[in-house]
Protein backbone atom coordinates (compact mmCIF):
# COMPACT_ATOMS: atom_id res chain seq x y z
CA UNK A 1 0.00 0.00 0.00
CA UNK A 2 1.19 3.49 -0.90
CA UNK A 3 0.19 6.61 1.02
CA UNK A 4 0.10 9.92 -0.87
CA UNK A 5 -0.02 13.33 0.82
CA UNK A 6 -0.43 16.75 -0.77
CA UNK A 7 -1.41 20.29 0.19
CA UNK A 8 -4.74 21.57 -1.11
CA UNK A 9 -4.63 25.17 -2.31
CA UNK A 10 -8.38 25.20 -2.92
CA UNK A 11 -11.31 23.10 -1.77
CA UNK A 12 -14.24 23.54 -4.16
CA UNK A 13 -15.80 20.07 -4.14
CA UNK A 14 -14.37 19.46 -7.60
CA UNK A 15 -11.03 17.76 -6.85
CA UNK A 16 -11.63 15.85 -4.70
CA UNK A 17 -15.39 15.47 -5.11
CA UNK A 18 -16.90 14.11 -1.85
CA UNK A 19 -20.57 13.94 -2.80
CA UNK A 20 -23.18 11.18 -3.19
CA UNK A 21 -21.40 8.50 -1.17
CA UNK A 22 -18.13 8.58 -3.09
CA UNK A 23 -14.95 10.59 -3.01
CA UNK A 24 -13.44 10.92 -6.48
CA UNK A 25 -10.26 12.42 -7.83
CA UNK A 26 -10.77 12.87 -11.58
CA UNK A 27 -8.86 16.10 -12.17
CA UNK A 28 -5.72 17.71 -10.73
CA UNK A 29 -2.88 15.65 -9.15
CA UNK A 30 -2.10 13.71 -12.37
CA UNK A 31 0.96 11.90 -10.99
CA UNK A 32 -1.04 10.55 -8.06
CA UNK A 33 -3.92 9.49 -10.33
CA UNK A 34 -1.53 7.78 -12.75
CA UNK A 35 0.47 5.88 -10.12
CA UNK A 36 -2.00 5.10 -7.31
CA UNK A 37 -3.54 1.64 -7.12
CA UNK A 38 -6.61 0.15 -5.49
CA UNK A 39 -5.85 -0.08 -1.76
CA UNK A 40 -3.64 3.03 -1.65
CA UNK A 41 -4.54 6.04 0.51
CA UNK A 42 -4.51 9.73 -0.47
CA UNK A 43 -4.77 12.66 1.92
CA UNK A 44 -5.21 16.36 1.24
CA UNK A 45 -4.11 18.79 3.93
CA UNK A 46 -4.77 22.48 4.46
CA UNK A 47 -2.57 25.43 3.64
CA UNK A 48 -2.27 28.99 4.94
CA UNK A 49 -4.51 30.08 2.07
CA UNK A 50 -7.27 27.57 2.79
CA UNK A 51 -8.25 26.18 6.17
CA UNK A 52 -4.82 26.48 7.80
CA UNK A 53 -1.72 24.36 8.17
CA UNK A 54 -1.62 20.97 9.89
CA UNK A 55 -5.25 20.16 9.14
CA UNK A 56 -6.73 17.20 7.33
CA UNK A 57 -9.26 18.14 4.65
CA UNK A 58 -9.76 14.59 3.41
CA UNK A 59 -8.43 11.04 3.31
CA UNK A 60 -9.56 8.43 0.80
CA UNK A 61 -8.73 4.78 0.27
CA UNK A 62 -8.72 4.05 -3.46
CA UNK A 63 -11.38 1.38 -4.03
CA UNK A 64 -11.66 1.72 -7.84
CA UNK A 65 -9.47 3.05 -10.64
CA UNK A 66 -10.98 3.66 -14.07
CA UNK A 67 -10.29 5.50 -17.30
CA UNK A 68 -12.09 8.75 -18.07
CA UNK A 69 -14.59 7.31 -20.54
CA UNK A 70 -15.59 4.49 -18.18
CA UNK A 71 -16.11 7.07 -15.44
CA UNK A 72 -18.12 9.31 -17.75
CA UNK A 73 -20.42 6.45 -18.77
CA UNK A 74 -20.86 4.89 -15.31
CA UNK A 75 -24.42 5.68 -14.13
CA UNK A 76 -23.22 6.09 -10.54
CA UNK A 77 -21.21 9.14 -11.55
CA UNK A 78 -23.37 10.88 -14.19
CA UNK A 79 -24.10 14.01 -12.15
CA UNK A 80 -20.72 14.55 -10.53
CA UNK A 81 -18.99 17.92 -10.90
CA UNK A 82 -15.72 16.27 -11.92
CA UNK A 83 -17.22 14.04 -14.63
CA UNK A 84 -16.16 16.30 -17.49
CA UNK A 85 -14.15 14.13 -19.90
CA UNK A 86 -15.78 11.86 -22.48
CA UNK A 87 -14.74 10.04 -25.62
CA UNK A 88 -16.16 11.06 -28.99
CA UNK A 89 -14.71 9.45 -32.12
CA UNK A 90 -11.74 8.02 -30.16
CA UNK A 91 -10.80 11.45 -28.80
CA UNK A 92 -11.34 12.68 -25.24
CA UNK A 93 -13.33 15.88 -25.07
CA UNK A 94 -14.14 18.21 -22.22
CA UNK A 95 -17.70 18.99 -21.18
CA UNK A 96 -18.26 22.70 -20.46
CA UNK A 97 -17.98 23.32 -16.73
CA UNK A 98 -17.14 26.12 -14.31
CA UNK A 99 -14.11 24.44 -12.73
CA UNK A 100 -11.70 23.43 -15.49
CA UNK A 101 -11.26 24.87 -18.94
CA UNK A 102 -9.55 23.82 -22.16
CA UNK A 103 -6.15 24.96 -20.85
CA UNK A 104 -6.49 22.45 -17.96
CA UNK A 105 -7.25 19.52 -20.26
CA UNK A 106 -3.71 18.28 -21.00
CA UNK A 107 -2.79 18.48 -17.31
CA UNK A 108 -5.91 16.57 -16.25
CA UNK A 109 -5.67 13.92 -18.97
CA UNK A 110 -2.00 13.24 -18.20
CA UNK A 111 -3.29 11.52 -15.05
CA UNK A 112 -4.96 8.91 -17.30
CA UNK A 113 -7.28 7.63 -14.56
CA UNK A 114 -10.04 8.59 -12.16
CA UNK A 115 -9.64 7.39 -8.58
CA UNK A 116 -12.82 6.41 -6.75
CA UNK A 117 -13.38 5.72 -3.06
CA UNK A 118 -16.34 4.45 -1.11
CA UNK A 119 -14.16 4.46 2.04
CA UNK A 120 -13.19 8.05 2.76
CA UNK A 121 -13.16 10.81 5.36
CA UNK A 122 -13.98 14.25 4.02
CA UNK A 123 -14.02 17.23 6.39
CA UNK A 124 -13.75 20.21 4.03
CA UNK A 125 -14.36 23.50 5.87
CA UNK A 126 -14.53 21.49 9.11
CA UNK A 127 -10.98 20.17 8.61
CA UNK A 128 -9.54 18.44 11.66
CA UNK A 129 -6.22 19.13 13.38
CA UNK A 130 -3.61 16.48 12.71
CA UNK A 131 -2.03 15.41 16.02
CA UNK A 132 1.65 16.24 16.57
CA UNK A 133 2.73 12.61 16.31
CA UNK A 134 1.46 12.50 12.70
CA UNK A 135 2.70 15.86 11.37
CA UNK A 136 5.40 14.06 9.35
CA UNK A 137 2.70 12.94 6.89
CA UNK A 138 2.12 16.51 5.77
CA UNK A 139 3.69 17.55 2.46
CA UNK A 140 4.97 21.12 2.49
CA UNK A 141 4.65 23.02 -0.79
CA UNK A 142 3.66 21.81 -4.28
CA UNK A 143 3.71 18.23 -5.49
CA UNK A 144 3.11 15.23 -3.27
CA UNK A 145 4.92 13.02 -0.82
CA UNK A 146 4.63 9.25 -0.58
CA UNK A 147 7.65 7.96 1.36
CA UNK A 148 6.45 7.19 4.88
CA UNK A 149 7.23 4.51 7.41
CA UNK A 150 4.72 1.69 7.56
CA UNK A 151 4.24 2.31 11.29
CA UNK A 152 3.47 6.02 10.81
CA UNK A 153 0.86 5.30 8.15
CA UNK A 154 -0.68 2.43 10.10
CA UNK A 155 -0.90 4.47 13.31
CA UNK A 156 -2.37 7.47 11.46
CA UNK A 157 -5.05 5.35 9.78
CA UNK A 158 -5.93 3.63 13.07
CA UNK A 159 -6.29 7.05 14.73
CA UNK A 160 -8.46 8.35 11.88
CA UNK A 161 -10.74 5.32 11.73
CA UNK A 162 -11.12 5.13 15.52
CA UNK A 163 -12.01 8.80 16.00
CA UNK A 164 -14.08 9.78 12.95
CA UNK A 165 -16.99 8.49 10.93
CA UNK A 166 -16.26 7.71 7.32
CA UNK A 167 -18.03 9.68 4.59
CA UNK A 168 -18.67 13.38 4.07
CA UNK A 169 -18.37 15.15 7.42
CA UNK A 170 -18.37 18.72 6.08
CA UNK A 171 -18.81 20.84 2.99
CA UNK A 172 -16.03 22.21 0.77
CA UNK A 173 -14.48 25.45 1.96
CA UNK A 174 -14.72 27.19 -1.45
CA UNK A 175 -17.73 25.38 -2.85
CA UNK A 176 -19.57 28.48 -4.09
CA UNK A 177 -16.58 30.16 -5.71
CA UNK A 178 -15.70 27.15 -7.88
CA UNK A 179 -12.09 27.90 -8.76
CA UNK A 180 -10.25 24.91 -10.24
CA UNK A 181 -7.02 23.44 -8.91
CA UNK A 182 -3.70 25.20 -9.00
CA UNK A 183 -0.65 23.31 -10.24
Amino acid sequence: MKFFSYVMVSDTGFAPNPFDGFCTLACCKPIIRRTASVGDWIIGTGSKGTIGNNKLIYAMKVTEKMDFNSYYNDKRFHNRLDNIYFKNKDKLNQKKNKYHHKEDMDHDLSGKYVLVSDHFYYFGKDAIAIPKEFLAIIKKGPGHKCNFSTDLVSDFLKWLEKNYDSGKNGYPLDFIEGIGCVL
